[in-house]
């Protein structure tokens, strides 16, 4: 079936996983733009596609500059910050959605989530409690620092800054040069350390924070320079189909339902439709059981008949399990069954393809029933 083949092309499935710092460096250029829990990335979503997973690789992709993060979708507090009230703020919090990304893309997906400039204003947005107010100002001004710099600069507490550093990261406001910064907020143990435990693994990451658009202002600025003749969200159409494209292989309407980058279905058919004309894509009839068009890159078109000829001779089943932030948590999307909400303790298992359980909370992921509520009425996402 088509789930089948997403795996193969997500390098979840066994056999297809990648190896080393530069597959973790293709795995992050496959997921750009897609955002999930903080707190889900490394351990379920890049060691899922990764043979054996190192976060020290992760770091170095960062402090490179080769891979940047960060929460691109306005967070909905900001967005209506006119009507914020007193005592109302953004809470810091382990699930706050971020993507990885390739530094330079950065320019393009800003401008896909509509929100490139938005944050350009002279003042931090209201809705930020005091504190972290402080820490845009002075990030805005002075530009990336480190967490020592930034307790001195605010003359804040250095626990005072941690958590409104937490809340310009889930605010979408910040980021910083490694990822070991987020790891040091999002650990309670790092966090409370004292004594022994601070010379096993320090507090604070040495890379700097900064804003997340002036991190990456080298890309919006290569970006708006690019298309300088049209609107920044028009302009993120083209290189937004492709991303789709690297991150299913096929894309149609139905499957994009838990995309946040997505643009309307109607401007990427025509840029669908060009890219057909012009030879680099095939417009068909990939996978079965939905209406209207449908896209596939020539080598995933390939990939999809060597599956169905290897379905054919009989190959074995196995089941995966997958987080339910991960992207190919599909259930309730184009799979049967309501949604699983995309959080880290959920999660989603599949045998040879078919959606068969949904594990919620503190429930057992390990353990599959002999007869599951979907395994006898789910219909395979079938390919033709």
């Amino acid at each position: 079936g088509f789930m089948r083949f997403l795996f193969q092309w997500q390098h979840v499935s066994s056999g297809s996983r990648l190896h080393g710092e530069a597959g973790l460096l293709d795995v992050i250029a496959q997921l750009a733009g897609f955002e999930a829990a903080a707190s889900a990335w490394e351990p379920h979503l890049l060691r899922t596609r990764l043979a054996k997973y190192e976060p020290e690789w992760l770091d170095r992709l960062c402090l490179s500059g080769a891979v940047s993060w960060g929460r691109l979708s306005p967070h909905p507090r900001l967005a209506q910050e006119s009507a914020c009230t007193p005592g109302r703020r953004i809470v810091p919090t382990a699930v706050a959605p971020i993507s990885l990304f390739p530094r330079e893309q950065g320019g393009w997906l800003l401008a896909a989530f509509g929100d490139e400039g938005r944050t350009q204003t002279p003042d931090p947005p209201a809705g930020l409690s005091d504190v972290a107010r402080d820490l845009s100002r002075v990030l805005r001004d002075g530009g990336a620092s480190f967490f020592a710099d930034l307790v001195r600069s605010t003359g804040r507490l250095s626990s005072e800054v941690e958590d409104g550093l937490w809340e310009l990261v889930a605010a979408g406001l910040a980021t910083a040069d490694g990822f070991d910064n987020l790891r040091a907020l999002m650990d309670p143990r790092r966090r409370r350390a004292e004594g022994r435990e601070r010379s096993r693994r320090p507090r604070h990451s040495a890379g700097r924070w900064s804003l997340l658009r002036i991190a990456i202002s080298h890309s919006l600025s290569a970006h708006a320079t690019q298309h300088s003749a049209f609107s920044p969200q028009h302009a993120a159409v083209e290189p937004v189909a492709r991303q789709l494209l690297r991150r299913y292989g096929v894309v149609f309407r139905d499957l994009l339902g838990r995309e946040s980058l997505a643009l309307s279905w109607r401007d990427l058919l025509v840029q669908y439709r060009r890219m057909e004309l012009q030879g680099e894509i095939r417009g068909g009839r990939f996978v079965g059981g939905f209406t209207g068009e449908q896209f596939a890159l020539p080598e995933a078109v390939e990939s999809l008949r060597a599956m169905r000829t290897g379905n054919e001779s009989g190959a074995a089943s196995h089941d995966i399990k997958l987080s339910a932030s991960d992207p190919l948590n599909l259930a309730g999307v184009i799979l049967p069954g309501p949604r699983v909400p995309a959080v880290p303790s959920n999660f989603v298992v599949f045998r040879d393809g078919a959606f068969v359980r949904a594990v919620l909370g503190r429930e057992s992921a390990d353990r599959l029933p002999e007869q599951t509520e979907w395994s006898g009425q789910a219909k395979q996402v079938r390919q033709e």
